[in-house]
């Protein structure tokens, strides 16, 4: 069991090398994972060889595994709703820009690199389609201007399929003399006809087994989104289309649909996201060997610099020509077309089908990696700003409040299901007698979140969300076995009792320390609380009907009275209170005695 051993701790320690690499790059403001990819050639058979790999075939299958959970992942973050606004310009980019990248650049290098043309245009193929990896990492924590945010996704989700036809045709192209243009076209409809058409199959059915399914722990939610990849990716792959495509469109498709647990599942692909990422630039780094870069590294900058200040610049402007975005956003645009690991694991493709020269197209497109990282990924804030395409906005939106954030703040969420028989079925949701310092903050009923209000009435199969102080969980969950086996809702209301006068006395004085808890009083004036209408959240205080059938507010002051007497008294109240909390407690008064 020792090697075994070894081997985990190992893992585990690369694991935290990783995340001391991402908390260094944040303060050298670079990419992490440029770092994770000197860390894997520092580690590699070329430097101080510690770990000895040169399994092509199996980086390629990691990188495209790592690939496919990528962009899963990142059409999950992004959903239609999110695309749709930029749909044209983010397909535009994905295709146009990226074949016309792949063009000049592989023009630059058929003259830089003394290569074939068909050589040339392979090279350019290879580094042609930004990197979805580097690209969400990019836009994670920026201010980008969310529709310039959300082109850059669609494009970083759509175009690796686009890259990799157009270095597979090459390839073929290269092998077979008799292949050529219409051959290439044909394999690009048939490759993105098929992944298309089964990610959107995929996802669709997918989305309709999410809200069916009503699994045992929502921790198997992320195992049935696994499942929904692994699905996506090897049906299309089978079926000779690009899994690719079909990853990213199934990923859209959940993304986009209300799901059971889904920052569950979001959370989870996020993190098997960073995961896949440091797996793949780590194991890639391993691949290159630092002292075959030396006799290409003029001409491996050379073409990197070809492609961040003339390709994708000019990339950008055609294909967004007909798109609604200035000048200066354009530009910004076309400085955010990071390379990262994608054309590395493109440029194994040639290496295992023997193509003459790979070797060197490998390291060449580390270079372009390298340069475009460090230089782009630097400096984008930088030239954001300067054209003035930041705003005070996060560019992805964000998720919801997880549940160890609100842990950290002294809280916490309880999921209460309510099935056939409990005793809160049927009340009120503002008379389950919360305790002071949890409030129902979702009401989810036949998969559908509801904004819970004090009257609503709860429902068999409801499941409510309760935002609780971690010092109230104790009084909660006698609450909760109180909705379970009774007694809850408020007793019968009695008749009013009539004074002599023809009138309910109204009575006013402060709250003395003998009155009890101003917040939970079950008596006020030696009078039973029968029922309990609202809770006053700036200051202990509360609004409740006493077994007389008049109403008492408690907290500082003590008012009991008629419903009428209440309003009139809580109206002066609300015309001179100076505080926003004070006035929504004496507004919520006016509402509550009136029901």
């Amino acid at each position: 069991m020792a090697r075994e051993g070894l081997f985990i701790l190992v893992a585990g320690g690369l694991l935290a090398l990783g995340l001391v690499a991402s908390l260094a790059a944040g303060r050298l403001r670079i990419p992490g994972l440029v770092l994770f990819l000197g860390v894997g050639m520092a580690l590699g058979s070329d430097a101080l060889s510690l770990i000895a790999f040169d399994n092509y075939e199996l980086a390629r299958t990691i990188g495209v595994i790592a690939l496919a959970l990528i962009l899963f992942e990142g059409g999950l973050a992004a959903g239609v709703p999110e695309i749709r606004p930029v749909l044209g310009s983010a397909l535009s980019l994905a295709v146009v820009g990226t074949m016309i990248t792949a063009v000049i650049t592989g023009l630059a290098a058929h003259w830089l690199l003394d290569l074939t043309l068909l050589q040339g245009m392979l090279m350019g193929s290879i580094v042609s389609a930004t990197d979805g990896a580097a690209i969400f990492a990019l836009l994670r924590g920026s201010t980008l201007k969310r529709r310039l945010a959300r082109s850059l996704e669609g494009e970083a989700g759509m175009n690796d399929p686009v890259a990799i036809l157009l270095v597979l045709g090459f390839i073929e192209w290269i092998r077979l003399p008799d292949f050529g243009l219409l051959d290439m076209a044909g394999l690009f409809v048939q490759q993105i006809g098929i992944g298309a058409i089964v990610g959107g199959v995929v996802g669709w059915l997918a989305v309709q087994a999410f809200r069916r399914a009503n699994l045992a722990t929502g921790g198997l939610y992320p195992v049935a989104s696994l499942a929904v990849v692994a699905i996506a990716f090897g049906s299309a792959d089978t079926l000779q289309g690009s899994g690719f495509m079909a990853s990213y469109l199934a990923g859209l498709s959940l993304g986009s649909a209300a799901l059971p647990a889904r920052q569950t599942v979001a959370a989870f692909h996020d993190g098997l996201a960073w995961l896949a990422q440091l797996t793949m630039f780590f194991t890639l780094g391993l691949l290159v060997f630092p002292s075959d870069l030396g006799p290409v590294a003029l001409k491996g900058t050379a073409i990197a610099l070809v492609l961040v200040f003339v390709a994708r610049p000019l990339a950008v402007m055609v294909a967004t020509a007909f798109a609604p975005i200035r000048t200066s956003e354009r530009i910004v645009l076309g400085w955010a077309g990071l390379r990262g690991a994608v054309p590395v694991v493109l440029a194994l493709f040639p290496i295992i089908e023997g193509i003459d020269g790979a070797i060197t197209l490998f390291n060449i497109a580390f270079f372009v990696v390298l340069v475009s990282t460090l230089l782009q990924g630097s400096t984008f804030t930088l030239v954001a700003e300067r054209f003035g395409a930041l705003t005070t906005e996060p560019a992805l939106r964000s998720q919801l409040v997880e549940v160890g954030s609100i842990r950290q703040l002294g809280a916490d969420v309880v999921e209460v299901p309510l099935v056939e028989g409990d005793a809160a079925i049927g009340v009120r949701v503002r008379d389950l007698g919360l305790p002071r310092e949890a409030l129902v903050n979702v009401l989810v009923r036949n998969d559908e979140a509801l904004p819970p209000r004090g009257s609503t009435r709860l429902e068999a199969g409801d499941r409510l969300y309760v935002l609780v102080r971690q010092t109230a969980m104790e009084a909660l969950e006698d609450a909760r076995e109180r909705w379970r086996i009774g007694p809850v809702g408020p007793a019968p209301r009695p008749e009013r009792s009539l004074r002599a006068t023809g009138a309910p006395i109204f009575t006013s004085r402060p709250w003395m320390e003998s009155d009890g808890d101003p917040d939970a009083p079950d008596e006020v004036l030696d009078l039973e609380v029968i029922e309990r209408l609202g809770t006053r959240w700036d200051v202990p205080g509360a609004l409740v009907v006493l077994s007389d059938g008049r109403y008492a507010v408690t907290g500082p002051h003590v008012m009991v009275g008629s419903r009428e007497q209440i309003q009139w008294h809580a109206r002066r109240r609300l015309r001179l209170a100076s505080a926003d909390a004070e006035r929504a407690w004496w507004q919520e008064v006016i509402g509550s005695s009136a029901l």
